[in-house]
């Protein structure tokens, strides 16, 4: 599939006579290469992609950035690491209590580390308060689930921007409380749905936007990321601090339905426990069987016989929906939008996380017709 990033990202393809192509460049894992600024222009910067003759050019950002990153040492830090170096910006200080944080070499060798929250606190405020420049713009958040409020709080009281990581909140009370606080700063949180920018999933909201059926689509959704027993021995297996499965490892997928099938109208839950979920939910336009896993033995044998420990699948009407690639420059994306103006702000995650916090909540109800056939395996219970 190729789609024209200037369509849907601040990208545009140029040519030499100036013209608009069609490329599949971020498709193809190809990424930008930033050409140091001249002297005296520190905040004009251009990137360049070259392909085929043709050059990508960055609009809709002016400046560098200032940021700093709570969560270093977490399993999704090193990607906003590289969206943050992609996009042209400078990672100037980074907080997490473990100090196995040897990436930030790979990315910002020069950037203040803390272990200490209190004195990353104190090293972010001194900045606010010289000002000379070195105030920090954006802070992205990468720690655990149920620090997420805490660090945006901290974030939009301390002057900037926040980039958090899914799930935003674990409850949907929470969304309301952090709307006021920018409302007070004057402060913005973006959140990370990368979903909505994959280009499979993007031609497939545009499908049924087109289509307009009268009848609902019907969708099975199964996603199996196999964990081993050190994750139950983590925050990721406390559903207090994580919010339990279908919270930890569903969330971007319950909003991608969301996005493309319209408002929620029935969460029934099938099967919930500390390491799988399952369950059954009605849109707008379509109805959705939907499986989540960490358990290996939830791959298809087949599969699992070649020594594939991850199985990610979605139908729409029995057709599958390909988009097993492109997922790796997603963040790259994400960040482009953000500091274009155009982010996900927090109203765009309520949905999501009324739907996890309805899961976690209920009660699991008999299997029936419109339970996932993965249900149907022995091994399940």
């Amino acid at each position: 599939m190729s789609f024209c990033v200037g369509r849907i990202f601040p990208w545009e393809a140029v040519t030499q006579k100036g013209g608009c192509q069609v490329s599949s460049a971020w498709q193809q894992g190809q990424h930008p290469s930033w050409k140091t600024p001249r002297r005296g222009t520190r905040h004009r910067w251009h990137i360049h992609l070259r392909l085929q003759g043709r050059s990508l050019r960055r609009t809709g950002i002016t400046s560098m950035k200032n940021f700093a990153l709570i969560g270093a040492a977490g399993y999704i830090a090193p990607r906003h690491m590289q969206a943050i170096k992609a996009t042209g910006n400078m990672l100037l200080a980074a907080f997490d209590p473990n100090d196995s944080v040897g990436i930030i070499d790979s990315h910002f060798p020069n950037a203040d580390f803390f272990t200490e929250f209190e004195r990353f606190d104190r090293h972010v405020d001194m900045r606010r308060r010289a000002r000379n420049g070195g105030q920090i713009d954006y802070v992205a958040i990468c720690s655990p689930n149920y620090l997420h409020d805490s660090h945006m709080r901290f974030a939009l009281r301390s002057g900037a921007h926040a980039i958090c990581e899914k799930p935003v909140v674990l409850n949907p009370w929470n969304i309301d409380g952090l709307e006021e606080i920018e409302q007070e700063t004057g402060r913005k949180i973006n959140t990370i749905l990368q979903l909505r920018l994959h280009p499979a999933i993007i031609a497939l909201r545009d499908k049924v936007a087109r289509e307009r059926r009268s009848t609902k689509y019907e969708v099975e959704l199964a996603y199996v990321t196999s964990r081993g027993h050190w994750y139950l021995q983590s925050w990721k297996g406390d559903q207090k601090k994580s919010g339990g499965i279908a919270t930890n490892i569903g969330v971007h997928f319950f909003d991608m339905l969301h996005h493309i099938f319209g408002k929620l109208q029935s969460n029934v839950v099938h099967l919930s426990n500390d390491t799988k979920a399952a369950g059954y939910l009605e849109y707008e336009h379509a109805r959705v069987r939907w499986f989540l896993s960490v358990d290996v033995e939830d791959v298809p044998a087949a599969l699992r016989d070649t020594g594939l420990r991850t199985y990610r699948s979605i139908t729409v009407d029995g057709d599958e929906i390909e988009f097993s690639g492109g997922f790796t420059d997603l963040h790259d994306r994400s960040y482009v939008e953000i500091l274009a103006g155009r982010g996900f702000g927090l109203e765009e995650c309520r949905t999501a996380i009324e739907t996890v916090a309805a899961i976690r909540g209920g009660k699991p109800m008999s299997r029936d017709v419109d339970s996932h056939p993965f249900l149907a395996r022995k091994k399940i219970a």
